[in-house]
């Protein structure tokens, strides 16, 4: 980990847990503090391709959901990217910076991902480069006292969505509330956050704000289980309907226009941890899957809040972790409505 975030983890007695992930003490109060104080997060579960040439906006156009036409220096935009059967292989975070597009994504695809963008390329003046971790640090930050370093700094949007650039820094506003950001390599920006008073927290602590805000990253375990808008792609802006061919893009645009989809994401509350991936079950289907968990984050002693992709029909009948039905999810609010609703 370069400098000078190696300052701040070992401020904060910041550790590598087994799997190999930045963590630090107090697990359930770092969750309590994205949600509802100033937090400051090394997003080490993500990592960044970038896609360069005179070419890449028409390449990116004919291999993912959104319409990259509307990725700009000021916007950033949702996508996914699906096999020819529209089953997603991941899902990105896009936004541009000289002519550069880069995609955020999840770091335990993000290597067979850029493998695979590269097989397309073809003659195309395209380069996909995947981003070295030691070079590339992705943080989150929420709450006023962190905010305010980027409204010292930045021209601060709060448009979901909108990018801030000063330089080589990159800051986007998330839906929900709170910041990515992206530092270049000399930025001043991780030294100002250093002294800010904010709660340091893992990756997977933040993970309560993509859960609140509804949005479930493409992960190993969830890859080419869902069409997009089984993953209310669609509803957060990661789908269009009037762009051109892409991979999947008929399975889809028949899902979106033939008959109700059969599966939705949810939010849920549960007593029993369950690993993302984990199959689901209802009285609704007797002995069979009906969904499985698409991410999880603990919340309290014995409380774990999750978004679940299962069978709509299956939703007011009950949905539980085990074919025994023994634990039960409760149904919890999303901020957004599906077209179903």
């Amino acid at each position: 980990m370069k400098q000078p975030w190696q300052s701040w983890v070992d401020k904060n007695q910041g550790q590598i847990d087994q799997e190999g992930r930045l963590s630090f003490s107090d697990f359930l109060a770092q969750v309590t503090a994205v949600r509802s104080g100033n937090v400051l997060a090394l997003l080490d579960n993500l990592r960044i391709i970038r896609v360069a040439g005179e070419d890449a906006q028409t390449f990116l156009q004919g291999q993912f959901s959104a319409d990259i036409r509307d990725v700009s220096a000021t916007r950033a935009q949702f996508s996914t990217y699906s096999t020819a059967k529209g089953r997603m292989l991941a899902s990105f975070l896009i936004w541009q910076h000289e002519d550069n597009y880069y995609l955020l994504l999840s770091a335990d695809i993000a290597a067979a991902i850029a493998k695979r963008l590269t097989m397309f390329v073809m003659r195309s003046k395209v380069k996909v480069t995947l981003l070295d971790t030691p070079e590339v640090q992705v943080a989150g930050l929420r709450g006023s006292a962190p905010e305010q370093v980027l409204q010292a700094y930045f021209t601060l949007q709060r448009q979901p969505l909108a990018v801030m650039q000063r330089g080589g820094d990159i800051a986007i506003a998330l839906p929900e509330g709170g910041y990515l950001l992206y530092p270049a390599l000399d930025s001043p920006l991780p030294a100002l956050l250093q002294d800010v008073d904010a709660v340091a927290v893992s990756a997977a602590a933040w993970a309560i704000r993509d859960i609140d805000a509804g949005i479930a990253w493409v992960t190993l375990a969830t890859q080419e289980q869902f069409v997009p808008q089984m993953a209310n792609m669609e509803v957060i802006g990661a789908v269009s309907f009037k762009k051109g061919c892409y991979p999947g893009q008929e399975i889809v645009a028949r899902t979106q226009y033939l008959g109700k989809l059969k599966r939705r994401l949810y939010k849920a509350s549960l007593t029993q941890f369950a690993a993302v991936g984990s199959k689901l079950f209802s009285p609704e289907l007797p002995e069979q899957s009906i969904g499985m968990i698409a991410a999880i984050c603990q919340v309290a002693e014995c409380r774990y809040e999750a978004l679940v992709v299962v069978q709509s029909a299956c939703w007011d009948k009950g949905i539980y972790l085990e074919a025994e039905y023994i634990n039960a999810l409760e149904a919890l609010a999303l901020p957004y409505l599906t077209q179903d609703e």
